[in-house]
């Protein structure tokens, strides 16, 4: 699937080609997204007027979900099946939120999606606190600036290769450049795969692109908050195998936060079965969850 726009799906095919769909009503409530593999019937002509059905989606591999807000439990999907989440944040203008990027790769590891940071604007700021943050969570960190021939863009197109990936963050860092330097020909594909004709420099809704050379990339709309309401607590910890076995001799309903009475994480790590600093980021992580304000 390579868009969705007011009930028109648009995807590959892979004998006829682009085609335009609509959802059959056997799939009831479940949504097809972005990335979703499908199953379609009908009209396979790909023509202007051709309209065919999806009537499956086949298992998912992954899903990056989000709610509104925190305190709604409904999850909206966004992106199905892709491997790799690049949260992109800016160094300065506009500044970095560090609470915002904790959320997004909660909902990584709780989507079955890889994170990697690409921090943007190398020019007006320095990467290096930023950096060392996320460096106890072994999330990769890639550094860009605005050179046209600049090496941590072509580090980025070679970690993202043969994979698809999506891409999130605020609006204003760089995301729909970053977009047009990774895939040259975007304006171009984005015209051809929402069958509209006509590009756009700022991302309205999500949409994937080929990488050169082999790969997908999605492209998201900025956000200015990321609700994880039906995340749970568990979900994430699971992502931490070295923690998640201490935690499992924490009494029943720890939080794991910091300065919880009777929380096994500190005697853990004490004993060197973790590291301070994961334990640490795990908390921050958890306390991104928890937390009700964005």
């Amino acid at each position: 699937m390579l868009s969705v726009d007011r009930g028109r799906y648009r995807l590959r095919h892979a004998e006829a080609g682009l085609l335009t769909a609509v959802r059959a009503r056997e799939l009831g409530r479940r949504g097809v997204v972005v990335g979703d593999r499908v199953a379609v019937v009908g009209d396979l002509a790909g023509g202007p007027d051709a309209l065919a059905r999806i009537v499956r989606i086949e298992p998912r591999t992954s899903l990056l979900r989000r709610t509104p807000d925190d305190s709604d439990p409904v999850e909206r999907a966004v992106v199905a099946n892709a491997e790799v989440l690049v949260v992109v944040t800016a160094l300065a203008d506009p500044v970095p939120r560090p609470r915002l990027v904790d959320r997004c790769l909660v909902a990584a590891y709780d989507g079955g999606l890889v994170p990697v940071l690409c921090l943007t604007k190398r020019d007006l700021a320095d990467p290096a606190e930023l950096i060392a943050l996320y460096e106890p969570l072994g999330v990769e960190a890639i550094v860009t600036g605005p050179g046209t021939d600049d090496a941590g863009v072509e580090l980025l197109r070679q970690r993202l290769a043969g994979r698809t990936s999506v891409l999130f963050g605020q609006s204003g860092v760089g995301k729909s450049t970053l977009v047009n330097r990774l895939v040259p020909d975007a304006f171009r594909a984005v015209g051809e795969v929402t069958g509209v004709g006509k590009g756009r420099h700022t991302s309205s809704s999500a949409v994937a692109l080929p990488l050169p050379g082999g790969g997908t990339v999605v492209d998201t709309p900025g956000i200015r908050s990321f609700g994880l309401g039906a995340v749970t607590a568990e979900r994430v910890l699971a992502a931490f195998p070295d923690l998640a076995e201490g935690a499992q001799l924490c009494p029943p309903g720890c939080t794991h936060l910091d300065g919880v009475v009777g929380c096994a994480l500190d005697g853990w790590a004490e004993q060197g079965r973790a590291s301070d600093a994961r334990l640490v980021s795990l908390r921050r992580l958890l306390a991104a969850l928890a937390a009700q304000d964005e």
